[in-house]
């Protein structure tokens, strides 16, 4: 089978060394790619025994008709949509509509189901319905800034203030007092993030720990992956601001046995169940950004309608199930006779960004990637110039992803690694994981 995988970051790559390792797969083209997705190495061999690699098109995954073209030239059988951005623009649906598309096996949600990334009102108010739990909230739009301070205002420090609608991971505020979470209100609803934030969802502060919960679904049953924890923050000790993710570990001591029987029965299951009811054709990844609060309850923060990204580039690493066969069986609601097993080592990811990330930064500075051993080095912002180097193209560059049989000796792998890719003013966080280290081998809830 052809398969065409849309995307250009970490977590496409990620994705497409999973599905090259599939026997399935007889050729593998990533749209539009980056300077890693092309020239892998596919388990496929062609009929003469040459090895087949994957290669990149130039195309980008938010040009539905240039998609098309694509798919219809290739022979595409299986197309996985790794970003949001065209899930939310209903590139699912527009497969569905066209005559020459409508068979092609295509993994994702419709742009009704992306909605839970897409709006966040929409997202809290799906929770509602069907009694999933989460922070309190109102969304408030600009005619209703006296309301939504005077909803603030019952509310105790810190603040969380959401833009209702996508806008590159930069729509979450956080703010440590009622002042600053007022004035930023009203920048929010006076168009900071333009129409993303034309409502804004008020709500209350979950004091926990976070995790990545990921579940594939067809629909009518879904299969849960390895459990992640990414690091959102550019300085060590979770210092400075919110990036796209400077790192992830799987597996996550505090989301044990009995903690994700609690999360499946009050979340996914609820979730997925509920999908279905409202008559929403769900089928693909779903994303639960959850926090284990002091109590020890699960509650969802957000949920994304794709991978997450650092976290898939441990996920993959750890799950021992062909890829390609999982996403045809969700496409076509075969996924209850699958089976997915873990791996039981553990796997870190340290990403390595460019300097002055999340802020200004330079582009096209030459890579210098070292041996890497068993470890894993995927591409996330980078790209092949003219002269055939490998540059940066992107304030995150390469994800470091390493396994272990500890947490501990996957993250100094990883670490080990990142010390030796040069590029000028590269930076990575060195702290990566180390809150669960303590923690290895037990049962014990991460003291909050």
């Amino acid at each position: 089978m052809k398969v065409l995988l849309l995307g250009s970051g970490g977590r496409e790559h990620a994705l497409a060394w999973k599905l090259a390792q599939s026997e399935l797969v007889e050729a593998l083209i990533v749209a539009p790619g980056n300077g890693g997705t092309a020239g892998m190495a596919l388990a496929r061999r062609a009929a003469d025994g040459s090895v087949v690699r994957s290669r990149n098109a130039a195309v980008s995954a938010t040009d539905f008709d240039a998609v098309r073209q694509l798919v219809l030239t290739e022979g595409i059988g299986l197309v996985v949509v790794g970003p949001e951005d065209p899930l939310v623009r209903g590139i699912v649906d527009y497969f569905r509509a066209d005559a020459q598309l409508c068979h092609v096996a295509i993994v994702g949600p419709t742009a009704e189901g992306a909605q839970l990334e897409g709006s966040k009102d929409f997202a809290k108010g799906f929770m509602q319905r069907h009694g999933i739990p989460t922070a309190r909230h109102r969304t408030f739009t600009a005619m209703e800034a006296d309301a939504a301070v005077a909803f603030l205002r019952t509310l105790p420090a810190p603040y969380v203030l959401k833009a209702d609608g996508l806008c590159a991971g930069k729509g979450v505020v956080i703010v440590p007092t009622l002042a600053e979470a007022e004035s930023e209100l009203r920048a929010m609803l006076g168009g900071r993030f333009g129409q993303a934030s034309a409502r804004v969802v008020v709500e209350e502060y979950l004091d926990g720990i976070e995790c990545s919960v990921f579940a594939l679904t067809d629909g009518r049953t879904y299969k849960l992956l390895p459990v992640a924890k990414d690091y959102k923050r550019i300085g060590e000790a979770d210092t400075g601001p919110n990036t796209g993710g400077m790192g992830s570990v799987s597996p996550v001591t505090f989301a044990d046995a009995a903690w994700m029987r609690r999360v499946e029965q009050t979340i996914v299951r609820p979730t997925v169940e509920g999908l279905a009811a409202e008559g929403i054709d769900y089928r693909g990844f779903i994303f639960f950004g959850l926090i284990r609060t002091r109590d020890g309850e699960p509650k969802v923060i957000e949920y994304n309608c794709r991978m997450g990204d650092p976290e898939t580039e441990t996920v993959m690493l750890r799950l021992r199930a062909d890829l390609c066969e999982l996403l045809l069986a969700a496409a076509g609601r075969r996924l209850e006779g699958c089976t997915v097993a873990e791996d039981p080592r553990a796997a870190v990811c340290v990403m390595v960004v460019s300097g002055g990330y999340p802020g200004a930064y330079e582009r096209g500075l030459p890579i210098a990637l070292p041996e890497t051993g068993e470890s894993v080095v995927f591409h996330a912002g980078t790209a092949v110039d003219a002269a055939g180097r490998l540059v940066t193209a992107g304030g995150r560059v390469v994800a470091v992803s390493s396994w272990g049989n500890t947490v501990d000796e996957a993250r100094r792998t990883s670490l080990g690694v990142a010390a030796r890719i040069a590029f000028d003013k590269a930076y990575y966080r060195r702290d990566i994981a180390a809150d669960l280290i303590a923690l290895e081998g037990t049962n014990t809830a991460v003291p909050c």
